[in-house]
């Protein structure tokens, strides 16, 4: 089932997005993108305030504890980032204790990011909130609402990544 511009018309005034003005009214699904992600954000964040991490900064730690110690280099490719926010990113955490930066031992120019036994402290924490934030996007979209989501998104994300200028794969897994 897909929601065609019609359908989107009918909807109830509690699903409705707030009114576009007239020179927006070409963009109204990068306008709910954009109110979406906003709201995703907003909602990410306060939860993840109660482990003491913003939002971004889960992605660096999950995927420290999934993958053990990696380059800083390997975490920009992996969580499709760049070198600065991502240099950024580590100073926090490791500023909060959650991970500590060494130099590799097969390469001076490396710098190896790894977690601290602190963050492993958070890591179920950081799981619950995860779930906690999926399940109130999701809110009660059944089963196949949801996989019609997913696709729908990946599409778009294939979309934009074709797009634009930067050769990075989005989320390589």
């Amino acid at each position: 089932m897909s929601v065609t511009a019609d359908d989107a018309r009918a909807m109830p005034a509690e699903l409705e997005g707030p009114c576009l003005p007239p020179s927006a009214q070409a963009g109204v699904l990068t306008a709910a993108i954009f109110r979406v992600a906003r709201l995703h954000r907003t909602l990410a964040g306060q939860l993840l305030r109660q482990v003491g991490l913003h939002p971004g900064q889960e992605l660096v730690m999950m995927q420290l504890w999934d993958h053990g110690p990696q380059r800083q280099t390997d975490l920009v490719r992996h969580l499709g980032s760049d070198a600065a926010t991502m240099t950024r990113t580590v100073q926090r955490l490791e500023h909060a204790g959650f991970v500590r930066r060494r130099p590799s031992a097969t390469d001076r120019r490396a710098t190896i990011v790894e977690a601290t036994p602190a963050s492993l402290a958070v890591r179920d924490h950081v799981t619950r909130l995860w779930a906690e934030l999926e399940a109130t996007a999701t809110g009660d979209l059944g089963d196949d609402l949801r996989d019609e989501a997913l696709t729908c998104l990946a599409r778009i994300e294939h979309n934009l990544a074709g797009a634009t200028d930067d050769s990075a794969d989005p989320l390589v897994c």
